[in-house]
Order: C-alpha cells, then sequence, then structure tokens
C-alpha cells in the first residue's frame, strides 16, 4: 500500500482500521491479527477497501474479513453496506460465482464405521455428481421455461420435482429462494451456459467433502446443530455455474455505462455500480436473485445425489442414516436487509463478498430450531485441513450487518500454485495423511495444493475472538471430489 500505511492503524489485536482520507466517505475496517495482516502486502486487497469506502451511499464502514485477498472490485472477504436511497449497488460487490456458497449434511453414521468404504463413496459420488468446468449430466436436462421456474423458486423448484425434502428449505438461507427474482432479466447466453449445469460441482475450490467431526467446542450448540464427536459429515461447496458468470459478465457492461450516466465516482472500473433505487440497480439484483436461486437449486439437487449415493452404498434409506441439512449459506451475495446503525433501524443494500451472513440468537429470519443460538456458519478449509462450524452473534449484527468470513482465503493465485506444486504427488500427500481426492484435472489439485491458502484455522480464531462469530465445531477431511 506504501504511502497509504500511514492511514492504517490497530484497533485492537483482532482488527485494524483504515482511517478515513481523500475521497473515502467511511473508514475501513478489516479483521485481522498481526500474522493475518503481515500476508497482506502480497496483494493490493486492502487499497480494495479503501475503494469501496469511495463509493456513494455506503453506510458505518467499508468492512473485510481475515479471508480477506484480491478480487475483483471488491476484495474477497469484503463486507459493505448501503443505504437502499442513496446507495449504490454493485456486481463486483457480488462476484462473477453468485452465491457461491456451502451447505453442511449430518448423518448417524460414526466415521470410524465406514473408514473402510471412504474411497468407495468417493468414487461413487465422483460418478453420480459431474464436476469440473462444462460439467453436466447427460441424463439431465431442462427447457428454457424449467430454467425460468428455477431461477423464480430456487431450491423449492428442485424440491417440488422429487429432488430433496421439504424440511431441507427450512435449513437454507431465505429458504432457498430470494425474493424478487426475475427470470426475464437473465440473458438467452446465460440460459444457454446453464441449461446443463444444474446438479454439477463447479472447477477451483468447489468440492463434495466426506469429513469427521473431530472437536466440539460448544457442547448445547453442536447438539441443536445435530453434531457430535466423531461423527460422518459432508460438505458441498459450489454456486451458480456459467449461469451467474454470465449475468455478471452481462451486468458488469451495463454498470460501465450507469457509472457514467449517473456521474458516480470510481476509483477503480471494476467497481461500476448504479443507484440502487434506479431502474439499473432494480434489474440487476433481480437477475442477481435469479443466479443464487439456480445456486441454491444446484446444491439442494447435489444434495439429493449424495443421499441416493449413501442409500445405494449402505442399503439403508437416507431418513434412517441420518442424512439431514444443518444448513445452507450464501457467499457472493447482495440483500436487503434491515439493520440497526445508530440506534436506527435502516434499510440497507449489504454486499458479502466472500463473506458469510453470520445473524445472532432472536433473529426471527433465523430457522425456529436455531433462533435461541444463532445462525449455523459453515467455513470450509482447504482440501488438506480442517474446516469449522460456528454460529452468528449479536456482535456480529452490532458490528458488521451480520457477517463473517467465508473460507480461508487465498495465499496463491491459481496459476502461481500450479507453478509451486509443480513435480509434487499432490494427491499422494493427501492420501499420506488419511484423504482420498478425485479430481477432474490433475491442474485441479495443484491449484488447489494447502499451501496455496491461509490457514483456516487461524481465519476463524480471529472472528471468534472478535466476537462475530462463534466456534462451535471442527470438522477434518476424509475425502472430496474436486471440480
Amino acid at each position: 500500500m506504501g504511502e497509504e500505511r500511514k492511514y492504517v492503524k490497530r484497533i485492537d489485536e483482532n482488527r485494524i482500521i483504515i482511517e478515513r482520507h481523500e475521497r473515502m466517505n467511511v473508514d475501513g475496517i478489516v479483521y485481522v491479527d498481526e500474522r493475518l495482516f503481515e500476508m497482506l502486502s502480497r496483494d493490493e486487497s486492502l487499497k480494495q477497501v479503501e475503494n469501496v469506502a469511495c463509493l456513494p451511499g455506503i453506510v458505518s464502514a467499508s468492512y473485510a474479513m481475515p479471508d480477506i485477498h484480491w478480487g475483483y472490485g471488491f476484495p474477497i472477504g469484503g463486507v459493505a453496506a448501503f443505504d437502499v436511497e442513496e446507495g449504490v449497488v454493485s456486481p463486483g460487490g457480488v462476484g462473477y460465482d453468485i452465491n457461491c456458497g456451502v451447505r453442511l449434511i449430518r448423518s448417524n453414521i460414526l466415521a470410524k464405521e465406514v473408514e473402510t468404504k471412504i474411497r468407495e463413496v468417493i468414487d461413487r459420488l465422483f460418478v453420480n455428481i459431474p464436476s469440473g468446468v462444462g460439467s453436466h449430466r447427460k441424463d439431465f436436462k431442462l427447457s428454457k421455461n424449467d430454467l425460468k421456474r428455477v431461477a423464480k423458486d430456487g431450491a423449492k423448484w428442485a424440491v417440488e420435482e422429487g429432488y430433496g425434502k421439504k424440511d431441507d428449505l427450512q435449513c437454507i438461507e431465505d429458504g432457498g429462494r430470494i425474493e424478487g427474482a426475475d427470470p426475464e432479466a437473465v440473458s438467452d447466453k446465460a440460459y444457454e451456459r446453464g441449461k446443463d449445469q444444474l446438479g454439477t460441482v463447479g472447477s477451483g475450490n468447489h468440492f463434495v467433502e466426506l469429513g469427521v467431526v473431530e472437536e466440539i467446542y460448544d457442547e448445547n450448540i453442536a447438539s441443536a446443530f445435530g453434531l457430535f464427536k466423531g461423527q460422518l459429515t459432508i460438505l458441498i461447496h459450489t454456486g451458480s455455474r456459467g449461469f451467474g458468470y454470465q449475468i455478471c459478465d452481462d451486468y458488469i457492461k451495463e454498470m460501465l455505462k450507469a457509472s457514467e450516466r449517473y456521474q458516480i465516482y470510481l476509483p477503480d472500473r471494476q467497481l461500476c455500480c448504479a443507484p440502487i433505487s434506479s431502474p439499473e440497480g432494480r434489474k440487476y439484483l433481480s437477475a442477481m436473485a435469479s443466479a443464487a436461486n439456480y445456486a441454491f437449486a444446484n446444491r439442494q439437487m447435489i444434495t439429493h445425489w449424495v443421499r441416493e449415493t449413501f442409500e445405494q452404498m449402505f442399503g439403508i434409506g437416507s431418513e434412517k442414516l441420518g442424512l439431514d441439512l444443518v444448513y445452507d449459506v450464501c457467499h457472493n451475495i447482495a440483500k436487503i436487509e434491515i439493520h440497526t446503525v445508530k440506534g436506527d433501524k435502516i434499510k440497507v443494500c449489504v454486499h458479502r463478498k466472500g463473506a458469510t451472513r453470520a445473524f445472532g440468537p432472536d433473529e426471527k429470519i433465523l430457522p425456529e430450531r436455531y433462533r435461541k443460538y444463532g445462525q449455523p456458519v459453515i467455513i470450509p478449509g482447504d482440501m488438506g485441513r480442517a474446516s469449522f462450524v460456528l454460529c452468528g452473534t449479536r456482535k456480529a449484527m452490532e458490528d458488521t450487518f451480520g457477517s463473517t468470513c467465508h473460507g480461508a482465503g487465498r495465499l496463491m493465485s491459481r496459476n502461481e500454485a500450479i507453478k509451486t506444486a509443480k513435480g509434487r504427488q499432490v494427491k499422494k500427500e493427501l492420501e499420506e495423511k488419511g484423504i482420498y481426492v478425485r479430481a477432474a484435472t490433475r491442474d485441479t489439485l495443484l491449484e488447489e495444493i494447502p499451501d496455496a491458502y491461509k490457514d483456516v484455522s487461524n481465519v476463524v480464531k480471529v472472528v471468534h475472538n472478535a466476537g462475530i462469530s462463534k466456534l462451535v465445531a471442527k470438522i477434518t477431511p476424509l475425502g472430496c471430489i474436486k471440480g
């Protein structure tokens, strides 16, 4: 950051402030301890926090979580809320993979009882769930009208079509369906790209992973979430695939024009935006909601095929196996929410770019079964390290618009990781740790080496210590399929 570092000061052991200067409308607040802060010299992500603070109508601060790294427009790990009357909405504050998210499935199965079957389960999942760039199921195609229903109804469409059960919808953010989606705001090109990709795992860091609950930090909350030590779990991480990517691409072009039309100052063209109340802003939010609903349906269908795979393997119904959804959270999203700011309840558009909603106890939007404890927060690690389950807190509602981190956060670009891992037998390295991996390509394993990421244990420690989410359980990987 060079000269700008003089504006950076430490608030406490878990936060720094980038004091408002030049054209910033608010301060920047970044959740990092000293160790993670030193890693930020690798990229320009702190500058991106500053840039977001320059956008009109931003409320309170431009935030970033401890998994912060450079992204398109906003940093990944960025959180910003904008007043709905005076603020803007920006595709760069959501990202290309709209509603990339993660869901956790619990089970009644003890991991030690099936450790000899892990390879077989992973192999079957790899066959049953298409993974990687351009992946699709040959036996499953949707018409454009079907896709419009998916865009409108999300996971609800999937359940009505027989992919899952009605109870699943209670354990998905927004019930698996974001209001305001308009399938007519989506281009033909997006529908063409999305028609064969529903029910598939994307490339890169997307996965379906078997794990074991290794540690419980809060017995009471873990029990409420249906988790216990030694339990086999399944994590699903994927998003809106080419459908969401194309919607983002389409609207970035529209927003570049809109930014000029409304004379919005942009410190970076990647922050192109439009007033939330404008026709362009409303249309983007409608298209974005369509992509978010597609992603909910995508994860719901994969859940169905996970259950089918387990039923085939064990000859027992998924109900007896206890394959119940704990929760499903969005990562890349912009949502109209009501939050308390300086004692007043106001309506804001909260952008969470590589960040997880972390609503605290007693929030009426949460399922009744979790309302006493706070929202389940699922933080996946890399394929060689642990993942964590946390819960949202009242402090998150007060300090970060109910937001927390979303993962480990990259340290290396994908190309850098491939160069670093050249000559290594990554699959063998993981197997020596007891983790069996199936990947669509060898490069996927190279670009996703654990070294390419921050240690997720350090990341969740910061948000736990800062009080914006609370540790509940630790899950270590046993095997996964990668896109």
